[in-house]
């Protein structure tokens, strides 16, 4: 929506549909160039006004030809091990729950909404696996259950199936299903196996259907909070988020030997280019290369890293 509004603002507050092609690219093209954004911003603003045209406005527009703004890379933050084992004993909030989720995207690689969204059924105890279902490019995937964390999962579970009783006595609508699933299985949002693994200890009203007052998820934003203040409290000199947990997973997976193509079905990436990017910031990477400076005063110099790497 703001993408939208800043669109009719830099065209004097004409209509969308008095405008088409060559307005976006114009907004576009000065969005690189008197900006001076991201190609990741740009991105964005693009595909908010395809949204706009193609599904609120139903107009098919032709391609756009806008100058493009440079990509840059960035290397992710990766904490060390030690790093991750201080900021997950400051996770406060939730009763629990958030350092328990905090566990589950470094243990396990998941995205924050990806671990805010998990259902009860989606965690296997006896084969070890969390099934995450309609990930990033609605794909599903499994990944490790870590055994650190599976008993607490359990009683996650159980106290979810005691809420879930409190529910049914009440009366309390379902827990909100995708549209297609709702309709075949009118009665699913009722069973256990379908209750959000976190859920909000407060009834809210369902956005998609204001007169449904149900119980959701818990809000990523206390998370996100979550885990920003448990950084600060462990002193961290990086900046670290959920999404740091992840890449933490990623790189540690690296360290120890896993190829990039397991790593890349667990992180659930679409091209394995964007796995790569882990061999960057992994120790085989920087930390097997002497320094020229190292090498001054000696013939031979020992390794930066352990032989095993």
């Amino acid at each position: 929506v703001n993408w939208i509004r800043r669109f009719i603002l830099f065209h004097q507050k004409r209509h969308p549909q008095e405008m088409g092609a060559p307005e976006i690219e114009a907004f576009l093209t000065h969005l690189a160039i008197a900006g001076n954004v991201a190609a990741s911003t740009q991105n964005q603003a693009f595909h908010a006004l395809l949204f706009l045209y193609k599904h609120v406005l139903q107009i098919d527009l032709p391609p756009i030809d806008a100058l493009r703004a440079e990509g840059q890379r960035r290397l992710p933050v990766v904490l060390s091990q030690d790093e991750v084992r201080r900021l997950l004993e400051q996770v406060e909030g939730g009763e629990g729950t958030y350092r328990l989720m905090a566990e589950l995207m470094y243990g396990a690689g998941l995205r924050l909404m990806e671990a805010v969204r998990l259902r009860v059924k989606d965690v296997d105890f006896a084969r070890r696996q969390i099934m995450v279902r309609e990930g990033k490019g609605d794909k599903d995937r499994a990944v490790p259950l870590p055994q650190r964390v599976a008993e607490e999962l359990r009683r996650q579970a159980e106290r979810v199936r005691r809420w879930h009783e409190r529910d049914r006595a009440n009366d309390v609508p379902g827990v909100y299903l995708p549209q297609a699933l709702e309709r075949k299985y009118p009665n699913a949002g009722r069973e256990l196996g379908w209750q959000w693994l976190f859920p909000s200890k407060r009834l809210s009203r369902d956005p998609r259907r204001p007169d449904v007052v149900r119980r959701h998820h818990v809000n990523e934003n206390a998370v996100q909070r979550a885990v920003t203040e448990a950084a600060r409290k462990a002193q961290l000199a990086k900046r670290a988020t959920p999404h740091t947990l992840r890449h933490s997973f990623a790189t540690h997976l690296l360290e120890n030997g896993y190829d990039i193509r397991t790593i890349q079905e667990l992180l659930g990436h679409e091209d394995v280019r964007t796995t790569m990017i882990y061999t960057h910031v992994a120790k085989q990477g920087a930390c097997g290369v002497r320094s020229p400076l190292d090498l001054i005063d000696a013939a031979e110099a020992p390794s930066l890293c352990p032989r095993e790497w």
